[in-house]
């Protein structure tokens, strides 16, 4: 009798060693289970945070286009395309020498106070400055996209009334200024100055700025 109540007792025993066996290699099973999801978290999920914030901030575009002309997109489209396909094939219809001249005339071109268009203005001027020549044929519709002989060729009038050399200019804004006008608000790199342009398409020579107003501020610039 006394050794079935051992044996007993015994069984009891082992089982509960077996069962606290078994819930010890449960815990330390789950425990090394939360270490890996904890790691995988902070180094595997981090990543795409660090990869993240490690790129550059987007810089802000300094140049603004907005393309008010009445035409179609298709009309714009088809334009472009002319456009690049002019800026190809007859990049030799103004030659050097002609360049240098109109360049030249422009230099020496006396300017008169005009009337400021806003308060925004600190002084206003016009001036008989010649088209800079281009290098389009056939009818004329304005397009602001980069790349395209009117761009080119508003970003050279734009420098010949301001005075900013193009590789040292940022292009804000062009707007439609009237039939085949167009208004362009320019500033130096550094920013210093900033003009307002207004020009006026001429057909075969190209765009001709009429007059400059030097702004007080860039009313153009997003804060």
């Amino acid at each position: 009798m006394r050794d079935m109540d051992r044996n007993t007792r015994l069984n009891k025993f082992e089982k509960r060693r077996k069962t606290t066996k078994s819930i010890t290699i449960l815990l330390i099973a789950g425990a090394v289970l939360i270490v890996v999801l904890l790691a995988f978290w902070i180094f595997g999920g981090g990543n795409d945070d660090s990869d993240t914030t490690s790129e550059e901030p987007m810089e802000e575009s300094s140049e603004i286009i907005i393309n008010d002309d009445s035409k179609s997109n298709d009309d714009s489209n088809n334009n472009t395309e002319e456009n690049e396909e002019a800026t190809e094939d007859e990049a030799e219809s103004t030659t050097p020498d002609e360049e240098e001249d109109t360049k030249a005339n422009n230099e020496e071109v006396e300017t008169e106070p005009a009337e400021p268009s806003d308060d925004n203005v600190e002084e206003a001027f016009t001036g008989d400055w010649e088209p800079v020549g281009t290098v389009q044929t056939g009818p004329h519709t304005t397009t602001y996209n980069e790349g395209t002989a009117d761009r080119a060729e508003l970003k050279k009038a734009s420098s010949v009334a301001t005075g900013i050399a193009e590789n040292d200019m940022i292009e804000w804004w062009y707007e439609n200024g009237g039939e085949q006008k167009v208004i362009a608000t320019v500033s130096d790199n550094a920013q210093t100055a900033t003009y307002r342009v207004f020009l006026s398409w001429i057909d075969g020579e190209g765009w001709q700025p009429t007059k400059v107003e030097k702004l007080i501020v860039n009313d153009r610039k997003s804060n």
